[in-house]
């Protein structure tokens, strides 16, 4: 099976192609630029509510960042793995049925 172009795939009405695939990784970059803002908000937020719990805030905020990063990766192989096995069972299914014919 030939694979179709993003916009084929994303308006194909048989659900033949998986866009999903293709948009995970744009996705997670996308999780990763959110990470990454709100954990500088709560550095600066951490700040406004004073200088100890702006330094907490500082200390700790990397480590929320690493924790929400490995979270959105895990979710996104996740999702990966699910259309990766509806794929190879949609092709093995495909080798059987030829092969009984």
């Amino acid at each position: 099976m030939e694979e179709k172009g993003f916009f084929a795939s994303l308006f194909d009405l048989s659900f033949t192609e998986f866009v999903t695939t293709r948009l995970v990784p744009v996705l997670f970059v996308l999780s990763i630029v959110v990470a990454a803002i709100y954990t500088l908000f709560l550095v600066f937020a951490g700040f406004k509510g004073g200088v100890i719990t702006g330094i907490g805030a500082l200390v700790l905020s990397p480590l929320l960042f690493i924790l929400m990063v490995i979270g959105a990766r895990v979710y996104s192989e996740l999702v990966i793995v699910v259309f990766r096995i509806a794929e190879n069972t949609r092709t093995l299914a495909e080798q059987k049925q030829s092969n009984n014919q």
